[in-house]
C-alpha cells in the first residue's frame, strides 16, 4: 500500500516520509485515531516506505519485491499482532493471531476495506457471536519475542504492527512494555488504536505518538460523488460522515452494520421505557444487555452518547448541523422534545459513567440497571 493509496491525510503523509528520508524513524510510534481516519492503512503504507527499495518522491515505488510482498500483507520482515479469539475453543487451546485461519481472515478483510475497517467489523468476521470478544493475551508477547528474534530476512528493518493494542490483557500490557523497554536493534514497533487513554500510561510514554486527524469533507466528497448523482445529496452524506469513511460507506449503502442497527434499536427501547415509566421492563432491558460481550456495549453506550447529543442539537434549533440519517434522524427528531438543557447533561454523565465502569470490568448487570433506572428518573422529571 503506497502513500498515494490513502485517502486524504496529506500533511500526515508528507510528515511520515520526511522522518524516514531523514533517518529519524523512532523505534516505537502510536498511530491513533478513528479506523475511519485510516489508522491502519498509514501504518502499513509508513511501513511499505520503511523497507522499499526505491521510494521516490515521498512513496514507495508499489513495484520492488519488498511492495509487492506488502501489498498482500506477506513480506517476511513486516509483522502483525492483532486481537483475536474463536467459538468452540478447547481447553488449552492456543489462539494466536499469527495462526494460520487468522491470518489469512486477516488478509481477506483488509483486501476488501483497502484497511478502512473497525474492531466490530474484524470480530464479526471471526464470527465470534455476540458475546465474545477478541483479545490479545500475553501468548501473544511470546510469539513477538520468537519472531522478531530472527534476522531480517530481505530488508534493513523489521517491522511489527500492533493493531488495537488497547484490547490486550494486563499480562499481555506488562510484557509487551518490557519489550518496548528493551528494543531490539533495527526494529520498529507501530501500535495502531482508537483509544490511547485504555493503554498503560507506561506504554504511551515509550511511545512517539502519530495523531491520525479525522478526514476533511473535501477528501470525502470525490467518495461520495462516485457513488451519488445528487449532487446535494452527496455533498450531504460527506457532511453527515464526520470524517469517517466506514461512516461514509454506511451512508452510501456500500456497507451493512448491524451493530448500529441494534445498537439504535435498543436507544429507542431504553428511552421509550424511561418515558413511560416501565421499571419492570427496564430491569429486564438492563440484562438483556448485560448478556452482551464488553466490546458490544461500549459499542452500544458510545452510540448512545452520539444520538443523544444529536437529539439535543435539534432541541437547540441546530437540525442543519445534526450528523443524523434515515431512521436515527427520524428518531431523533421525535425525541428531540423530551431532551433539553435540564437533562442532557446528567444522561451524559450517567453513559460516561456507565462506559468507565464497563472499562474497569464492573459487573455489567448492575451497571446497566442502575443506568436504565437513572435515565427514566431523569426522562420523568421533563
Amino acid at each position: 500500500m503506497k502513500f498515494s493509496d490513502i485517502i486524504g491525510q496529506s500533511e500526515l503523509k508528507q510528515h511520515l516520509a520526511r522522518s524516514v528520508d531523514s533517518g529519524r524513524i523512532s523505534h516505537a510510534q502510536l498511530f491513533n485515531g478513528i479506523a475511519g481516519a485510516g489508522t491502519l492503512p498509514l501504518a502499513v503504507a509508513y511501513a511499505q516506505y520503511i523497507h522499499c527499495h526505491n521510494r521516490k518522491d515521498g512513496d514507495s515505488c508499489g513495484v520492488c519485491p519488498s511492495c509487492r510482498q506488502i501489498e498482500q500483507l506477506a513480506h517476511p520482515d513486516l509483522h502483525f499482532v492483532f486481537p483475536v479469539n474463536k467459538q468452540g475453543k478447547k481447553s488449552g487451546e492456543v489462539v494466536l493471531s499469527s495462526n494460520r485461519e487468522f491470518v489469512d481472515k486477516w488478509r481477506e478483510i483488509f483486501s476488501a476495506t483497502g484497511g478502512y475497517f473497525n474492531a466490530q467489523q474484524w470480530f464479526e468476521s471471526l464470527n465470534l457471536g455476540k458475546t465474545l470478544k477478541g483479545v490479545i493475551t500475553a501468548k501473544e508477547s511470546e510469539e513477538i519475542i520468537r519472531r522478531l528474534g530472527f534476522k531480517s530476512f530481505e530488508s534493513e528493518y523489521k517491522t511489527m504492527i500492533i493493531w488495537l493494542p488497547e484490547t490486550m490483557n494486563e499480562e499481555a500490557a506488562n510484557r509487551i512494555l518490557k519489550i518496548l523497554e528493551e528494543p531490539w536493534d533495527k526494529t520498529i514497533f507501530i501500535l495502531v488504536t482508537e483509544h490511547a487513554d485504555r493503554l498503560l500510561k507506561t506504554i504511551i510514554s515509550r511511545t512517539q505518538e502519530v495523531t491520525v486527524p479525522r478526514l476533511k469533507i473535501e477528501d470525502m466528497l470525490p467518495i461520495a460523488l462516485g457513488s451519488e448523482a445528487d449532487t446535494t445529496k452527496a455533498h450531504n452524506i460527506a457532511r453527515l460522515a464526520c470524517g469517517d469513511i466506514i461512516e461514509l460507506r454506511r451512508l452510501l449503502g456500500q456497507s451493512e452494520d448491524e451493530i448500529r442497527t441494534e445498537n439504535f434499536d435498543s436507544f429507542c427501547s431504553v428511552m421509550r421505557l424511561s418515558y413511560n415509566d416501565k421499571h419492570l421492563e427496564l430491569m429486564n432491558w438492563a440484562d438483556d444487555v448485560a448478556q452482551l460481550s464488553r466490546e458490544r456495549q461500549k459499542s452500544m453506550l458510545t452510540d448512545f452518547s452520539r444520538l443523544l447529543r444529536e437529539a439535543y442539537m435539534i432541541h437547540a434549533g441546530l437540525a442543519e448541523a445534526s450528523y443524523l440519517w434515515g431512521e436515527e434522524a427520524a428518531f431523533c427528531k421525535k425525541f428531540a422534545p423530551f431532551i433539553g438543557s435540564e437533562n442532557v447533561e446528567p444522561i451524559l454523565e450517567q453513559i460516561e459513567s456507565a462506559l468507565r465502569q464497563i472499562n474497569q470490568n464492573g459487573n455489567p448487570r448492575i451497571v446497566f440497571t442502575h443506568f436504565a433506572l437513572a435515565v427514566s428518573k431523569y426522562i420523568k422529571h421533563l
